[in-house]
């Protein structure tokens, strides 16, 4: 049984939007901190967006004004809506889920996640 299970990803071109899913179910349908990060072949993992308790978003930079990220609990589901996609967007998309606090439940903190998803890919094309 996965504990983190993404969908969505595919391939989009420049400026078109995209929104994954990942679906919790176990342990992780309790988790305070959940995350989407991301990361290239040969690149390290990088945190992208973070929602603490189901209700408090926090971004990476370089994200930041182009996606959301929010959870439905009664879904046991977190979104990552992306928009203004941009070829370096390009990535394995990774979900991650585990107990934090309110200030280490950030996109650069959480990266010790204790779940992880297996990944779904977002290809942008220009």
């Amino acid at each position: 049984v996965q504990d983190l299970l993404e969908s969505g990803g595919a391939s989009v071109q420049a400026g078109g939007s995209l929104t994954l899913a990942c679906t919790a179910s176990g342990r992780t349908g309790d988790a305070s901190c959940m995350g989407w990060f991301r990361q290239v072949s040969g690149a390290e993992r990088e945190g992208v967006a973070t929602i603490y308790n189901g209700a408090l978003p926090f971004y990476d930079d370089s994200v930041n004004g182009r996606f959301t990220i929010s959870h439905d609990k009664d879904k046991n589901t977190v979104y990552l809506q992306m928009s203004g996609l941009k070829p370096a967007d390009t990535a394995t998309y990774y979900c991650a889920a585990g107990w934090r606090d309110f200030v280490s439940c950030r996109p650069r903190t959480f990266l010790d996640a204790d779940y992880w998803g297996q990944g779904t890919q977002v290809t942008v094309s220009s």
